[in-house]
């Protein structure tokens, strides 16, 4: 007569088999421009979470310093694109540091207008994309752009 033990049984002696030493140390997270959680007319969202050597970039719209939308679309490209580099220099990082890119637009038309001022932001690979036609975006603009950046090693 073999003997089995209950799978919830076996599944315990295993978990207490592995020490506390031996699991992974939980990671910290540093917030980029945090929202104020008290503060019940701030947006409530971070600008960007930091995890390790991983930013995770919220979305952002290029509005001028009236927080109007610019006449153009390559303006706006520029106003986006210069506060996505922003934070990524509060972090440490850099544009070429972009491992994974959206872009939202309102309307596709502004397809080449964005590529053009946006390729003039990185020195290295491109990072993997998408440009979305997500049709009405906040404040009338035309884009919004988020993404996800890993700290390169040092070359």
């Amino acid at each position: 007569m073999s003997r089995t033990i209950p799978v919830s049984l076996a599944i315990t002696l295993m978990l207490s088999a592995v020490s506390a030493s031996d699991l992974p140390a939980q990671e910290t997270r540093e917030f980029i421009n945090p929202g104020n959680a008290s503060d019940p007319t701030s947006s409530p969202y971070s600008g960007a979470v930091l995890i390790g050597n991983t930013l995770y970039l919220a979305g952002t719209i290029g509005l001028t310093a009236d927080d109007k939308v610019p006449d153009t679309a390559a303006e706006e490209a520029r106003l986006v694109l210069d506060d996505l580099q922003k934070t990524l220099q509060s972090a440490g990082m850099s544009m070429d540091d972009l491992v994974s890119v959206q872009v939202f637009c309102s309307d596709v038309k502004h397809y080449a207008e964005f590529n053009k001022v946006y390729r003039s932001y990185f020195n290295r690979e491109f990072p993997a994309r998408a440009f979305i036609g997500a049709g009405t975006l906040l404040f009338g603009a035309r884009f919004e752009v988020q993404g996800i950046a890993v700290k390169r090693e040092a070359p």
